[in-house]
């Protein structure tokens, strides 16, 4: 049986330069009511050597400003849809969010990246021509099997933006 699953509120303010993206939180992560809350998600160890910070060892609470403080936002770009358990496959009958309104609320943004395939898909369907960099990166899922290693290369993409003298 599926279950109707909503997203969380963006996390954003005006200094945002860049905008991570994924899908739509997992059970894990709606239980505990934070984003990428699974303890296998290498979310926030994948940020944080982006941003030469330790966030993975902060608590939630403490995590969320850190990023800002860095001009990076979150949120999802699947804002509702039928769901039984995690997995992006398994997503049904999807609503959007507006991603293009709040887009236009970021006057520093420089660049969106998807947190994985999906929110890719999705996401690009949006955003297909803007002056925006747009950056596909390996989910930091746990369900992806490429290696950390791999996938923090992958997200070095953003260091760009985020150490940018603009945020």
């Amino acid at each position: 049986m599926s279950l109707s699953k909503r997203c969380f509120a963006p996390v954003v303010n005006a200094r945002t330069c860049v905008l991570v993206l994924g899908s739509l939180p997992g059970e894990a992560s709606l239980a505990a009511a934070r984003y990428y809350a699974h303890p296998q998600n290498q979310f926030w160890r994948l940020v944080g050597g982006v941003l030469s910070l330790d966030l993975a060892s902060l608590a939630y609470e403490a995590r969320l400003p850190a990023l800002l403080a860095h001009g990076v936002g979150l949120w999802d770009t699947v804002g509702e849809a039928l769901r039984a358990g995690s997995l992006d496959g398994a997503i049904r009958d999807a609503r959007a969010n507006d991603l293009a309104a709040l887009v236009a609320t970021l006057p520093e943004l420089r660049a969106i990246a998807f947190n994985g395939k999906t929110a890719a898909r999705v996401g690009r369907s949006v955003f297909g021509e803007t002056g925006l960099t747009l950056i596909d990166l390996p989910s930091s899922s746990p369900a992806l099997t490429t290696p950390f290693a791999a996938k923090a290369r992958a997200w070095q993409a953003l260091a760009e933006f985020a150490s940018s003298p603009r945020c």
